[in-house]
C-alpha cells in the first residue's frame, strides 16, 4: 500500500500562508517541491500552485487532492522559496502576493481553464456516469470547453468533483497548452535524404529531373538548397529556402513527395540572439577606474559603493567585474531602475558577453519572458549567465549567482508602489546577493543618503571615481533667474532668452539639446479665468492633465478621461486658461521657435509602444533628432556623444515637492540630466531655470557638490528623525466612505499607540487623499535604525486583524509600505 502524502502550496492570490492538498498516490513519486500542480480553490476556480512543502501529517480537516502536475522539473527552487517569504516578512505582504509578481504569467493557470478528450480514452461509454457522458458528448463537438461551462452542462454546481474522477479514469486532461500558456516556437527545417548523400545518386537526381522541362521549378530549389545547405551537409530552415529567390511551394512539396527532402520541426528562440565582437581585454582602464575595480574585486565587504561622477566610466568597471565573474563560472545580474536604461546598456554588453547575456522587463510578451526564465535556469549552450533588466528581473531563476550590480542605485524607480509586494529592487537585490554568498556593487553619480551614510559607518565599502573619463570637464552649469527674466521680459512661452539662445547655438553647431520636465502632457490643468474653476477627477482627489494629442482631459492616477470642455460647467465662461507645463507642450512650443529643428518626446505617453523608446533612442545617438524632450527617462545614465546643452525648464517643481527627500531627489534629478551633457567633446552646458536661484539644492547642483548636499541632509534626519536614523513604516488606510477611513484610521492608530507610544504620526489625509474611488489616511511608523523590527511587525499586522474584524471596518483596506521611497 503507498504512503499517503500530502503537500503544502502557495497560490499566487493576497492570502496568508500554504494550503494543503493531498497527493493522488500515483503522483507521490513525481512530486517535487517547486513543481506547479493544478489545484481547486474554492467551489469552481482552478489555479497552478508552487509545491512548498511535502510531508505525511495528516490535517484535521478532509483535503481535496492536487488535479495534476505540470512540471517534470520543478521550475523554482528552496532559495528562491526562501527569497519569496523573506519579502513577504520584511515587506509586510503575503507570500501570494510575491509569487503573483515572481513569476511570469506564462507560467500561471487561468482559473478559466479547459479539458479536452484524453487521447488515451477508448470511447466506452458503457462504465461512465451520466454527467460524464453529457460531458463527453460536448467534448467530442466542440474539441474543448471551459471548466465552468461544465456546471451548465451537468446541470450541478459541484462540477470539481467530476472534474477529479474524469482525470483520475483518463477520461480528460487539462488543456496544457493553454494551461501552460508557454509554448515554444517551432519551425520546419529541411535537410537532404540520406539517399543523396552518395554524389553518384545526386547526379542522377540532377540528370533525371532535367530531362524533362517541366521539373525547372524542382531543380532551381534542389539547387537552392544545395547552396544554402553546404552542398546537402546542413540543415536550413524551410521559410529562409522559399523566400530566398521566390521559390515554388508545389515545387518544394513535390520533393518532399519523392523523399528527396526530409522535414524537421525544431525549437527557436523568440529573442534575437548575439555574437560577442569585442574582447574585454580591449578596454583599457583609467588609473581612476583601475583603482576602482581593484577595490571591488578585493573588498572584504560584501556590499560596496561606487560613487562616480557621470561619465566617469562606470559601466568598463562593471564590464571587467562581470568578466571576471564569468571566468569563475557564475552568473551575474545587472539591475536598472528604467527600462530605457537597457537599449544602450544591453548593446554594449552584448559587444562583449554576446549570446551569455538576456534581458528580462514587463516590456517583453508573455511569451518571451518565460523563455528567458527558462533560459536562466538552464546550464550550458543556450543559458543565459548575464541578466540585465528592471527591478523584476530578481525573480529570476538562477543556479549560480556570483555578482549582483545595482547601477543609478538611488533611483526611486527601483520601489515598487503597487500591489504588494511593495519591495525595493536594490534592497531586495542585496538580500539575494547575500543568500548565495554573491558580491553586490552599488553604482551612482549621486548615491542615496542612505546608501553613502552605510558606506561612511563602515557597513558597505566605499571607493571614489571623480574625474570623467579620458579628462573632459564636467558640464559648466548656470542658472536662468526667472524671477528676472520676467522682469525684463525675456521670457517667452516657457524659456528664457538665456536658454534659447544657446539651444540656438547647439543648433547652429549641429550639437544636440535635451529639455528636462517632468510633466508629461501637455497643460497640467485647465481652469476657467472668471471663477477659477478647474475640472476634477471624478474618482480621484486630482485635477486633470490637458494632453493635446488626444484633445482630452487625463487623470494621471486612474486614468479617467472627458473631452476638453467648451465652456465652463459653474459659470458658462468660454474663457478657459491652460495653467502649467508638461512635455507635450514643450515639444510644441520649440517647433514654434525652432521649426527645422527635429523633434522627439520621451515620456510615458510617447513610449507606451513596445520598442518605441529603443526607437527614439537609437534615433537620438544616430542624430536623427536634434532636440530630445522627455521627463525623467532622460535624467539617468544615457550615453550620447553629441550633447552639448541641457536644459532643466522647472527646477522649482523639483524643490517643492512636499517629502523629506525632496531636497535629495532634485540634487539627484539635477545633477543626472547635467551629466548627459558634454560626454564625448567639448565641455557642455547646463542651465537650470528657477525663480530660486539661491536654493542651496540649486547651488549644490550647480556646483556638483554631493558631500555639502549629503551633510545638510544628514544633519536634518538626525534631527527629524528620518532614514538612516529610523526606519519608518507607512500604514495606508482605504475605504469608499471619507467618514469610515476617518473612524477606521482613528481606531488603528489607538491601538498602534498602545504598543508603540511616541512613535506613531497621524492619522493624516495624504496630498492626494482619494484614488480610484477610495479615500485614504495616512499613518506613519517610525522606529531606530537598529531595532529589531519582526515582533512590531507581528504587532501591527495583529492590530489591523482586529480591526477588520470589527463589522463596520469589515471592508477596510490597509496598505503597508515598509521603507516608502
Amino acid at each position: 500500500m503507498k504512503q499517503t502524502l500530502f503537500v503544502d502550496v502557495l497560490l499566487p492570490l493576497h492570502l496568508p500562508g500554504t494550503y494543503t492538498y493531498r497527493i493522488p498516490a500515483e503522483y507521490n513519486d513525481a512530486v517535487a517541491v517547486g513543481q506547479r500542480v493544478v489545484v481547486q480553490f474554492g467551489a469552481k476556480r482552478l489555479y497552478s500552485a508552487i509545491v512548498r512543502r511535502i510531508h505525511d501529517e495528516v490535517p484535521e480537516y478532509t483535503t481535496k487532492y492536487i488535479l495534476s502536475i505540470l512540471d517534470l522539473e520543478p521550475i523554482v527552487d528552496e532559495r528562491q522559496l526562501k527569497f519569496w517569504e523573506w519579502m513577504a516578512a520584511y515587506y509586510m505582504c503575503y507570500p501570494g502576493d510575491v509569487m503573483a509578481v515572481a513569476i511570469p504569467s506564462a507560467f500561471r493557470l487561468s482559473s478559466d481553464s479547459y479539458i479536452v478528450v484524453h487521447p488515451d480514452f477508448e470511447g466506452d461509454y458503457g462504465e461512465l456516469s451520466e454527467n460524464e457522458i453529457k460531458v463527453l458528448d460536448v467534448l467530442s463537438r466542440k474539441g474543448r470547453i471551459e471548466v465552468s461551462e461544465m456546471a451548465d452542462i451537468t446541470g450541478s454546481l459541484k462540477i470539481m468533483p467530476i472534474v477529479k474522477t474524469m482525470i483520475e479514469k483518463k477520461i480528460v486532461l487539462m488543456d496544457e497548452e493553454l494551461k501552460q500558456r508557454y509554448t515554444p516556437r517551432r519551425s520546419t527545417w529541411v535537410t537532404l535524404d540520406e539517399a543523396y548523400g552518395d554524389e553518384a545518386v545526386l547526379r542522377g537526381l540532377f540528370d533525371q529531373l532535367e530531362k524533362n522541362p517541366r521539373n525547372e521549378k524542382q531543380l532551381l530549389v534542389l539547387m537552392k538548397f544545395l547552396q544554402m545547405s553546404q552542398f546537402g551537409h546542413g540543415a536550413v530552415k524551410k521559410k529562409e529556402l522559399l523566400e530566398s529567390g521566390g521559390l515554388s511551394s508545389s515545387a518544394f512539396d513535390t520533393l518532399v513527395r519523392k523523399e528527396v527532402f526530409r522535414l524537421e520541426q525544431r525549437d527557436e528562440s523568440r529573442l534575437q540572439e548575439y555574437a560577442s565582437t569585442t574582447d574585454v581585454s580591449a578596454i583599457t582602464l583609467s588609473d581612476e577606474q583601475q583603482q576602482a575595480f581593484d577595490y571591488l574585486s578585493s573588498c572584504d565587504k560584501a556590499v560596496a559603493l561606487l560613487h562616480g561622477v557621470t561619465s566617469s566610466g562606470k559601466t568598463e568597471v562593471y564590464i571587467k567585474l562581470i568578466d571576471k565573474a564569468l571566468r569563475r563560472g557564475e552568473q551575474v545580474l545587472f539591475l536598472l531602475p528604467e527600462i530605457a536604461l537597457t537599449a544602450q546598456i544591453i548593446n554594449r554588453l552584448r559587444r562583449y558577453f554576446g549570446p551569455t547575456v538576456g534581458v528580462y522587463h514587463s516590456r517583453f510578451s508573455t511569451q518571451e519572458r518565460a523563455e528567458v526564465w527558462r533560459r536562466t535556469m538552464m546550464d550550458g549552450d543556450g543559458g543565459y549567465r548575464v541578466l540585465l533588466g528592471a527591478r523584476s528581473a530578481l525573480f529570476l531563476p538562477f543556479h549560480r549567482l556570483g555578482l549582483v550590480i545595482v547601477d543609478e542605485e538611488h533611483d526611486s524607480s527601483y520601489k515598487q508602489s503597487d500591489p504588494a509586494p511593495r519591495y525595493n529592487g536594490r534592497d531586495a537585490a542585496i538580500w539575494l546577493a547575500h543568500s548565495w554568498g554573491a558580491r553586490t556593487v552599488l553604482g551612482s553619480a549621486t548615491p542615496s543618503v542612505e546608501s553613502y551614510y552605510n558606506a561612511q559607518i563602515g557597513k558597505y565599502g566605499l571607493v571614489q571615481m571623480t574625474h570623467r573619463y579620458g579628462g573632459l570637464e564636467m558640464p559648466e552649469v548656470m542658472c536662468a533667474d526667472m524671477k528676472e527674466a520676467q522682469r525684463r521680459k525675456e521670457v517667452k512661452m516657457n524659456f528664457s532668452q538665456f536658454l534659447i539662445s544657446h539651444i540656438k547655438e547647439a543648433l547652429a553647431n549641429r550639437e544636440q539639446v535635451i529639455l528636462f520636465q517632468n510633466r508629461r502632457g501637455f497643460s497640467l490643468r485647465i481652469e476657467c479665468d472668471v471663477c477659477h474653476w478647474v475640472p476634477q477627477c471624478k474618482h480621484c482627489d486630482v485635477s486633470l492633465v490637458y494632453h493635446k494629442a488626444t484633445a482630452s482631459l487625463r487623470c494621471h492616477y486612474c486614468g479617467y478621461s472627458i473631452p476638453v470642455p467648451k465652456e465652463c460647467p459653474a459659470c458658462h465662461s468660454t474663457t478657459l486658461k491652460m495653467r502649467g507645463f508638461g512635455t507635450e507642450r514643450i515639444e510644441d512650443d520649440l517647433a514654434i521657435f525652432f521649426p527645422d529643428a527635429r523633434i522627439a518626446r520621451m515620456d510615458l505617453d510617447s513610449t507606451a509602444h513596445k520598442n518605441r523608446y529603443m526607437e527614439i533612442l537609437s534615433d537620438f545617438e544616430d542624430h536623427k533628432i536634434d532636440i530630445l524632450v522627455g521627463t525623467q527617462m532622460v535624467t539617468k545614465g544615457l550615453d550620447f556623444d553629441n550633447v552639448s546643452v541641457v536644459g532643466i525648464l522647472s527646477a522649482d517643481n523639483l524643490i517643492s515637492f512636499p517629502d523629506f527627500r525632496a531636497y535629495e531627489r532634485s540634487f539627484q534629478q539635477m545633477t543626472q540630466v547635467s551629466g548627459r551633457a558634454g560626454r564625448h567633446g567639448r565641455r557642455g552646458k547646463v542651465i537650470i531655470q528657477t525663480y530660486q536661484p539661491y536654493h542651496q539644492a540649486i547651488r549644490d547642483a550647480m556646483a556638483g557638490d554631493y558631500i555639502s548636499m549629503y551633510k545638510s541632509q544628514i544633519v536634518e534626519r538626525r534631527v527629524f528623525r528620518y532614514p538612516p536614523y529610523y526606519r519608518l513604516v507607512d500604514i495606508v488606510v482605504r475605504h469608499k466612505e471619507e467618514a469610515v477611513v476617518n473612524s477606521a484610521a482613528a481606531r488603528y492608530a489607538a491601538m498602534l499607540r498602545t504598543h508603540f507610544e511616541g512613535r506613531v504620526m497621524g492619522p493624516e489625509f495624504p496630498s492626494v487623499s482619494r484614488i480610484r474611488g477610495l479615500y485614504l489616511k495616512k499613518i506613519m511608523v517610525r522606529f531606530a535604525a537598529g531595532e529589531a523590527l519582526g515582533e512590531a511587525k507581528r504587532l501591527m499586522l495583529s492590530c489591523a486583524a482586529e480591526l477588520l474584524k470589527e463589522k463596520e471596518f469589515s471592508r477596510v483596506q490597509v496598505v503597508f509600505d515598509v521603507d516608502p521611497q
